[in-house]
Order: structure tokens, then C-alpha cells, then sequence
């Protein structure tokens, strides 16, 4: 009887993954976000989505273990800033967590690998550079002129 991990398929040594996953591989004349391929960038979605979340958890059990009232001002300032940078960091992670959670319900929805603006396929490879990518890369690169001419950066 073959298990569950004996079914794997073992990654190439050199083989870049996706949190663990291995890359897509496209079969020839396939629809475009069929059900494996929903069901790939879900996994990938999901394991980004978990090693987040111990991420957060890693970082409160070391605020917890570190925290100490140093009598020294200097060393407090510093434990203070690290602090201050692990929860700027553990922010964007939440945001990011949100957004991928947000990406989830549009892979159930099968709303998901379409551009918002103008419908396009986004592409296999693009969302596995990012996963939760909403727009084409002709859309993106539009956005991003239009805010560096209304920022001028």
C-alpha cells in the first residue's frame, strides 16, 4: 500500500521550490487556471500563509525570552530598537497575511490569475514570483509609471 509521501514527487537537486512546493509544470494546450493549477497556487498560498504565522509566533516567544530591564540605557535603547524593527516587520507580515488570505478566497471563487484591470491572464510563472499578484505585468508596470509621475520618483 503506497502512503501519501511516497506519492510525492522529489524535488531536483537545484530545483528552486515555492515555500517547500515545486515550481508548476504546464502541460501542452492546457486551460488556463484549471483545477491543478488552482489547486497548486493554493498549497503554495497556504504554506506561505503558515510559515508567516510561525514567523509571528518565533518573534513573540523571543520578545518574551529577551525582554529584560537592562540598567543600562544604552543597552535598553538598543533591545528597544530591535524590538521596534522585529514589529515593523511582523506589520507588513500581517498586511501580507491579510492579502493572502484575500488571494484564497478568489482562488475558491475561481476569480483568481486574471488581471483586475483589463482581464488578461496574469501567468503561471508571474504568480509564482507573486502569488498574490492581482494585475498582468503591462498593468503593474502602468501603475507604477502613473505613481512615479505623480510622486516624481
Amino acid at each position: 500500500m503506497a502512503t501519501a509521501k511516497s506519492k510525492a514527487k522529489a524535488v531536483p537537486a537545484g530545483s528552486a521550490t515555492l515555500h517547500g512546493l515545486s515550481p508548476y509544470v504546464e502541460i501542452k494546450n492546457e486551460e488556463y487556471m484549471n483545477e491543478k493549477q488552482r489547486e497548486h497556487f493554493k498549497n503554495i498560498l497556504k504554506a506561505w500563509r503558515r510559515e508567516l504565522m510561525e514567523e509571528v509566533d518565533r518573534t513573540v516567544m523571543h520578545m518574551k525570552d529577551e525582554a529584560a530591564n537592562f540598567p543600562d540605557p544604552a543597552d535598553r535603547a538598543t533591545q528597544e530598537e530591535e524590538f521596534s524593527l522585529e514589529l515593523r516587520t511582523r506589520d507588513r507580515e500581517r498586511k501580507l497575511i491579510k492579502k493572502i488570505d484575500k488571494t484564497l478566497v478568489r482562488v475558491e471563487e475561481d476569480d483568481y490569475g486574471f488581471c483586475d484591470q483589463c482581464g488578461v491572464d496574469i501567468g503561471i510563472r508571474r504568480l509564482e514570483a507573486r502569488p498574490t499578484a492581482d494585475l498582468c505585468v503591462d498593468c503593474k508596470t502602468l501603475d507604477e509609471i502613473k505613481e512615479r509621475q505623480i510622486t516624481g520618483g
